[in-house]
């Protein structure tokens, strides 16, 4: 007599020639100060890290070691590339540019005036967080700009490496976006990352599957 088949609960296994995409914001950046405004490439603030986030590019290169990832990916901003310094060390590879996956363009408050701004309650940041739309702020990207922006880096990224795992060292605000993108949630409703977290996206050619967002269990864990 057969035994019965048995149907166990399915176990998520990423479809063929799928993505893995693991972004990680970087670590925390010098604070911004009115009589030192950040230096600036291509028009963008560029602060160095801080000493806290140095100890979080730390705990991601510890976190990601042994993920088997096939390449890694930073921005024009250096901030990016000093957090992933530490994985470079221990995986030897050498990371990618990918200038389409650099923070959102803050128009006339970058510099370091954008957080100066939001944290006294300007105006136009009430509005900003209102209307969820950056280009509130005079000069800034329009959303619909910031948008293709980060939907055609994710895209390049992914149809570079089919059925591999990466990682890309970005910003709050392209992680932000992508997350609105893949969910079909409001815009900023991912806005917020912490320094140094982990979001995991799985990309195909016809969605972007959400897996992890924000997670920081590395930032708790004792180093080494």
């Amino acid at each position: 007599m057969s035994e019965e088949p048995e149907y166990r609960q399915h176990r998520f296994t990423p479809p063929p020639g799928a993505t893995e995409i693991f972004l990680v914001r970087h670590g925390e950046s010098a604070p911004a100060r009115a009589s030192e405004p950040f230096p600036m490439v291509e028009g963008q603030a560029d602060p160095d890290l801080a000493p806290e986030g140095r100890e979080h590019a730390e705990r991601v290169g510890e976190r990601l070691a042994n993920e088997r990832l096939d390449a890694l990916y930073v921005t024009t901003l250096r901030r990016t590339a000093q957090t992933a310094a530490p994985l470079v060390a221990k995986l030897g590879i050498e990371p990618v540019v990918a200038p389409l996956l650099r923070e959102v363009h803050l128009g006339e408050w970058e510099g370091g005036l954008f957080r100066r701004n939001t944290a006294e309650g300007h105006p136009v940041a009430q509005r900003l967080w209102a209307e969820q739309r950056w280009d509130v702020i005079p000069g800034a990207e329009s959303a619909a700009a910031f948008a293709a922006r980060v939907k055609a880096g994710l895209t390049e990224v992914a149809a570079a490496h089919p059925g591999r795992r990466v990682a890309v060292f970005t910003h709050g605000g392209v992680i932000g976006e992508a997350m609105a993108q893949a969910s079909g949630s409001q815009p900023f409703a991912f806005l917020g990352a912490d320094n140094g977290s982990i979001t995991h996206l799985v990309v195909t050619a016809e969605n972007w599957l959400v897996r992890r967002f924000n997670d920081t269990a590395h930032l708790a864990a004792p180093l080494g």
